[in-house]
């Protein structure tokens, strides 16, 4: 094709978008050009074009064997006629600023030539001007970085090869050495964009950040100060990855405090929204620090639990809620390897229940296909079922749920229950003594294997791993109501431990016997369920036990009723409709070994262990009386 001034002006951008708009133009030069006689072809060598699409710079395909003509010196009439890009957006005024000076350029090029191609008879001379005169229009190399919009990834190719370093990796002696070449996906924690510099930091999951850096390249000026827009443009909390040159730095505000990433691309995966529901560093402060700073000009933000709950998807991306969850997670793990080490097996009960699980009144009703049902408030009459089916040693994990109408700081209306249930040979007691090894080895085990994850919670939420005894340590019922009641407290000996009776007694219990877990067995037989079997000297107490943490329950359970005659008259003394319980004390009446078990708030046990201040920090969704959602 022949090309004029404006042709060369399309040579240096490469858009097709270009074209329509400047059509008229070339048109016209073509024409003029034609009617004076004066077009001798000339052959440019091989180009290399580079474009601006969005907001980085990159190489087109090679432009071979361009031809061009030498027509009249005037600058093109470029118009105020809206020009466009590939998508139909028109140039900015500053992009069509460029094209003009590009097309002054372009044009006072080729006046020159036609002025020498008139004193040269030498076509190669010619052609060698040309070269010369394309050599000054194309100003920059490729740049060896880039910016890049993944757009929307819908799985359009498997790359199995891609290898991406993990963030808690780098730095680390088991991690990629100094001077390779990494590539990390995770979510930009912070960024500063300054002058000619450019600080990244990003983050992976909630606990690991490290430095990305990228400094101006004089070699690549205009391609640089794209590459600086386009990171500055990246909003916090997006997705992106970075690759670059792993190298030693000394650097504070990362995780990985000794290496940081030398830029080479940045591709954004997904753009987060520019405003947040409340900032990450805001929600990651302790009451200590948020108290000291009301003390001063500027103080911290104090977020409401509301706000956090109604976001609970931002308020987990806070490194201290995002490790209870990690921790949660570990405790059910610990809790079935300790029950499956002494020979437990795990269940999964139905949560659809006809009548009600335990006799009360705190239960979800449904309709079951025309029949009243509820959901389960525990798994206890099953666990019981299991044990008549000889499976001897039984645990579950799975949801609870209680419509009680409690909103304090330790109630839900579904958490999570960790329950176990085993046949023993004599005595209760053996039942305490697996739970005390079970629960010994999940405090042990939390300490050993989330220690990371427990020193970022303890730095916004203090506590310290609680104490406990090699053996069991029992305080039974009568001895505790004595203790109480020399610490001047009035109670009345066969009525239920009050939350404050409790702390108290957890209190007295850790100064005298130097632990904050125990047992409490002997409760009155009025406040336990009817499954309970009474204690044999007085039938006014049960063979029943709660285990206590830091002064408040985690635990509850006891040996149960084998014998169908004392279960039925168990029943009927509460007043609870036998009907829908006729299957459970069938299963007894066919040889029903001695049996006992437990059941365990999972949410509960984190809030309480991790010294929290709400068991609501300690799920994941929480569901209380006022709260559904989301």
């Amino acid at each position: 094709p022949m090309v004029t001034a404006q042709g060369m002006v399309h040579v240096l951008f490469g858009c097709a978008a270009i074209r329509p708009a400047m059509a008229r133009a070339s048109a016209m030069s073509m024409a003029a050009a034609r009617a004076s006689a004066m077009s001798v072809p000339l052959t440019a060598p091989v180009l290399s074009a580079y474009v601006r699409t969005k907001s980085v710079w990159v190489q087109r395909a090679p432009l071979k064997n361009v031809r061009t003509m030498e027509s009249s010196a005037a600058t093109p009439d470029i118009d105020d006629t809206p020009i466009v890009d590939e998508n139909g957006v028109p140039l900015s005024k500053n992009a069509m600023k460029k094209l003009r000076k590009a097309a002054q350029i372009a044009a006072k090029k080729q006046a020159k030539l036609k002025a020498e191609a008139d004193g040269t008879a030498d076509g190669e001379g010619r052609s060698a001007n040309v070269n010369q005169a394309v050599e000054e229009v194309v100003e920059e190399a490729p740049a060896p970085y880039r910016f890049v919009s993944a757009g929307v990834t819908q799985s359009t190719v498997d790359l199995p090869d891609r290898i991406y370093s993990p963030v808690h990796s780098l730095g680390t002696p088991d991690g990629p050495a100094i001077g390779s070449d990494v590539l990390v996906r995770g979510r930009l924690a912070n960024q500063r964009v300054q002058g000619n510099s450019a600080f990244l930091v990003l983050r992976m999951g909630a606990l690991y950040t490290v430095q990305a850096v990228f400094f101006k390249d004089k070699e690549t000026p205009m391609q640089s100060k794209e590459m600086l827009n386009a990171l500055k443009g990246l909003t916090t909390e997006s997705v992106i990855e970075v690759r670059g040159q792993l190298r030693e730095a000394t650097v504070l505000s990362a995780s990985q405090s000794n290496v940081e990433i030398g830029i080479t691309e940045v591709k954004l995966v997904s753009l987060a929204a520019p405003k947040l529901p409340f900032e990450i560093e805001d929600a990651a402060r302790s009451e200590a620090e948020v108290e000291a700073s009301e003390m001063t000009d500027r103080p911290f933000p104090r977020l409401g639990q509301d706000l956090r709950l109604n976001n609970r998807w931002i308020d987990l991306r806070v490194p201290a809620n995002n490790a209870i969850m990690v921790v949660q997670s570990q405790m059910c793990a610990l809790f079935r390897e300790a029950l499956t080490s002494q020979g437990f097996i795990e269940l999964h009960t139905p949560k659809l229940v006809a009548g009600e699980s335990e006799g009360g009144a705190g239960v979800f009703r449904t309709d079951y296909f025309g029949q009243p049902a509820c959901l389960a408030q525990s798994p206890q009459l099953y666990k019981q079922m299991a044990i008549a089916a000889d499976m001897e040693r039984v645990f579950e994990v799975g949801p609870v749920f209680r419509a009680e109408n409690s909103n304090t700081r330790r109630h839900l209306c579904e958490f999570t229950g960790l329950d176990m249930e085993m046949a023993f040979n004599n005595h209760y007691m053996e039942v305490i003594r697996v739970l005390h090894t079970m629960f010994s080895q999940l405090f042990v085990g939390l300490e050993s294997r989330n220690a990371r994850e427990l020193t970022v919670i303890r730095e916004q939420f203090p506590s310290e791993m609680p104490r406990f005894t090699a053996e069991p340590c029992v305080v039974h019922w009568e001895q505790a109501m004595q203790m109480l009641r020399d610490a001047g407290e009035e109670v009345g000996g066969f009525d239920d431990l009050s939350t404050a009776h409790e702390r108290l007694l957890g209190k007295l219990v850790g100064e005298e016997l130097g632990t904050d877990f125990y047992f409490l067995d002997r409760f009155p037989s009025a406040v336990r369920p009817f499954y309970t079997m009474p204690c044999p000297d007085d039938p006014r107490y049960s063979n029943s036990y709660d285990l206590f943490l830091r002064g408040e329950e985690i635990c509850s359970g006891a040996q149960r009723i084998h014998e169908p005659r004392m279960l039925t008259e168990s029943i009927a003394s509460r007043g609870v409709p036998l009907e829908p319980l006729k299957d459970y004390v069938e299963s007894m009446r066919f040889g029903m070994p001695p049996h006992g078990g437990a059941g365990i708030g999972l949410e509960r046990l984190v809030f309480l262990y991790l010294n929290l201040d709400n068991v609501r920090k300690a799920s994941m969704f929480p569901r209380d009386p006022n709260r559904c959602n989301p």
